[in-house]
C-alpha cells in the first residue's frame, strides 16, 4: 500500500484512513490521495443471506461451526484478519471495512430453519469468528440477542469471542446457557495501555472495561477465557504476563493467545499504521514478524499461522505456558460444552423453557 500512495491519516475514531482497492476489482484506478477528513459516519447496509451457519475443518480453529451476523466491524482494529473479506463485496479492506457495515436481518429465521432440519448434528457454534457480535450496531440491530434466544430455546452450545461491553446486556441469557454447560465467553485482551488501545483499536472498549466484563461474567457463572489477541512483537508482547495476571484476578479460568497475523491487505494497512504511530520501531516490529513467518509478512500454514514459528515464537509460547501454569489458568480458547441437550426449535415458535 505504501508503494501506491494509499496511506492516509485516520479520521477521528477510525483505525485507518486508507482505502486500498479490492483485489477482485476488474479495473483499478490510481488517484491522488484525497484530502484528509476529520470524521466518517458509519453506513449500515442489508445483506440477504441464504444460510447463516458457516462450517470449517481447520485444525487451528477450536470450533467447526460459526455465525457472523455482521460483515465489517466498527471497532476499527487495524490488525483485524477479517478485513480482506470486504474485498469479496468489492469494498476496501481499509476504511470501508470499519465504516460500511452489513447486517443480516434474517439471521434468526435462518438459524431456526437450519437447526430444525432433520439431519442437523449439534456441535458448538461460535459467535465472533470474523467480526465482533457486540460491536456498536448490535445495540439497535439486536441480532446477537436474537441468536442467543434461539440457543436458550434449543439448548444449543455456544462460544463467544468479543471485546464489546454490550455483552453485559445478554448476561441473563448466557447465564441460563452456562447453567446447563452450554456457553463460554472469550474476552479479547490486547493491552492495558490506554494510549496503545486508542491507536490500535479506536472504537473498542478499554482494557479496564474488558477486565470488568470478565469479572461480571464469571460472577454470573459464565466460564471466561482471556484471549490475548493479537500479541504484537515490540508493541504489546511485553504485557503478556501482566495481562494474564489481571485476567486471572478478574475471573478468567482459561487463556489463549494469537501471534499477530497479517493476511492479504492487512499487511499494508498495518505497516502504514506502524509508520504513523511508531516510526522509531516500525522496521524492527516487521523484522520480528518476518523472523516468525519464514521471512514473510504472513503465513497461512496450519499449525503456524496462529502461533508463528522460530525462536521468537517459541519464547513467546514458553512465556505463555509458564505464566498460565503459575496462575492456574487452563490453556486453550474453548473447553468442551454439552451437545446432548439439544432440542430442535418448534415450528410454531418458542418452546416452553420450563
Amino acid at each position: 500500500m505504501n508503494s501506491k500512495g494509499n496511506s492516509q491519516a485516520s479520521p477521528r475514531g477510525r483505525g485507518t484512513g486508507a482505502r486500498p482497492a479490492s483485489r477482485y476489482a476488474s479495473t483499478t484506478v490510481e488517484r491522488d490521495p484525497a484530502p484528509p477528513v476529520d470524521s466518517v459516519a458509519t453506513e449500515l447496509r442489508i445483506e440477504r443471506a441464504r444460510s447463516i451457519i458457516s462450517r470449517n475443518n481447520s485444525p487451528d480453529v477450536p470450533f467447526e461451526q460459526s455465525i457472523n451476523m455482521y460483515r465489517g466491524c466498527e471497532h476499527g482494529c487495524i490488525y483485524c484478519y477479517a478485513r480482506p473479506a470486504h474485498a469479496y463485496v468489492d469494498l476496501s479492506p481499509g476504511l470501508d471495512f470499519e465504516t460500511i457495515l452489513f447486517q443480516k436481518p434474517d439471521s434468526v429465521r435462518l438459524l431456526r430453519e437450519e437447526l430444525a432440519r432433520p439431519g442437523y448434528r449439534c456441535r458448538i457454534i461460535n459467535l465472533g469468528a470474523n467480526t465482533d457480535p457486540y460491536q456498536p450496531v448490535e445495540k439497535t440491530c439486536r441480532l446477537t440477542r436474537g441468536i442467543l434466544e434461539v440457543f436458550v430455546e434449543t439448548r444449543h452450545p455456544v462460544t463467544i469471542i468479543t471485546k464489546g461491553s454490550l455483552i453485559r446486556r445478554d448476561i441473563d441469557l448466557l447465564a441460563d446457557l452456562a447453567a446447563h454447560d452450554l456457553a463460554s465467553v472469550a474476552i479479547s485482551l490486547t493491552t492495558l495501555d490506554n494510549e496503545v488501545k486508542r491507536r490500535l483499536e479506536p472504537r473498542a472498549s478499554s482494557g479496564t472495561t474488558r477486565l470488568a466484563l470478565m469479572e461480571e461474567l464469571s460472577a454470573a457463572g459464565i466460564p471466561v477465557t482471556a484471549l490475548l489477541a493479537p500479541v504484537i512483537p515490540a508493541i504489546t508482547d511485553h504485557e503478556l504476563e501482566s495481562l494474564l495476571e489481571a485476567a486471572a484476578a478478574h475471573g478468567a479460568t482459561r487463556a489463549a493467545y494469537i501471534f499477530l497475523r497479517l493476511p492479504g491487505e492487512v499487511a499494508g494497512l498495518f505497516k502504514d499504521w506502524l509508520e504513523a504511530h511508531y516510526p522509531d520501531r516500525a522496521e524492527h516490529v516487521m523484522s520480528l514478524v518476518r523472523q516468525s513467518r519464514h521471512g514473510a509478512d504472513s503465513s497461512s500454514e496450519f499449525g503456524e499461522r496462529m502461533r508463528g514459528s522460530g525462536v521468537i515464537a517459541d519464547l513467546l509460547a514458553q512465556r505463555f505456558r509458564l505464566a498460565c501454569r503459575r496462575l492456574g489458568l487452563a490453556q486453550g480458547e474453548v473447553r468442551d460444552l454439552a451437545t446432548d441437550k439439544f432440542r430442535p426449535p418448534s415450528r410454531g415458535g418458542q418452546q416452553d423453557l420450563f
